[in-house]
């Protein structure tokens, strides 16, 4: 994730490169989130018929599926959330796949996928939270789900920003500027801070093994 993004596009079109590129992120992206959020809601389905079943990813006391999925966190909203995941990355990968057709999307539209993106990453890092502060455990595949909702947001959000920046302010065009030079160097800090709190939470843990 090298390639700098094109800065300064007019707002009602779309830059090819840029695009395309954003094309193929969002059905990567959303095929591997599909995947996880499926495979999820089929462990969790199996937990609930049987109390005493082992999930495929509960693999030691901090990795471990069925100490997440048993929390009330599991459920924010009355129903397992790997469902929310599995609507939300059918659409992505969708919307990718439409991209790649060719087709050229409305500014309601990206405006629509811009706020369920954002959302989607609120969410995502609440769920974050709560993994390390309040529940102690860790999901490898809501981890996985983590690593693409991160990446979908991020360059979803720089699309947004470069896509509008003509009518901008001098210093907010330069800010935009800024971050779309260093796209990748964001992505890689967002990660690291990540995996540095999760190494930081569990130490203990880890250098018992």
């Amino acid at each position: 994730m090298t390639g700098r993004a094109v800065v300064g596009a007019p707002e009602d079109t779309a830059a090819p490169a840029p695009t395309r590129w954003l094309a193929w992120l969002l059905v990567t992206g959303g095929a591997i989130g599909l995947l996880a959020a499926f495979t999820l809601t089929v462990e969790r389905f199996a937990l609930l018929e049987d109390p005493s079943y082992t999930p495929s990813c509960s693999i030691n006391p901090v990795l471990s599926c069925g100490s997440v999925m048993t929390t009330p966190q599991a459920e924010v909203f009355g129903f397992p959330n790997p469902l929310l995941g599995i609507a939300g990355f059918a659409v992505v990968t969708v919307l990718g796949v439409v991209l790649l057709a060719g087709a050229v999307l409305p500014r309601w539209f990206w405006l629509v996928t811009q706020a369920g993106v954002t959302l989607g990453a609120v969410f995502v890092h609440w769920l974050i939270f709560q993994s390390l502060y309040r529940i102690d455990a860790l999901c490898p595949y809501c981890m996985v789900v983590w690593a693409v909702m991160i990446p979908v947001f991020w360059y979803t959000t720089l699309r947004t920003l470069t896509h509008r920046v003509r009518t901008a302010p001098t210093w907010w065009r330069g800010a935009v500027r800024t971050l779309a030079g260093y796209h990748g160097v964001v992505l890689t800090a967002w990660y690291l801070l990540i995996v540095v709190l999760i190494l930081q939470r569990f130490w203990l843990y880890w250098t018992s093994l």
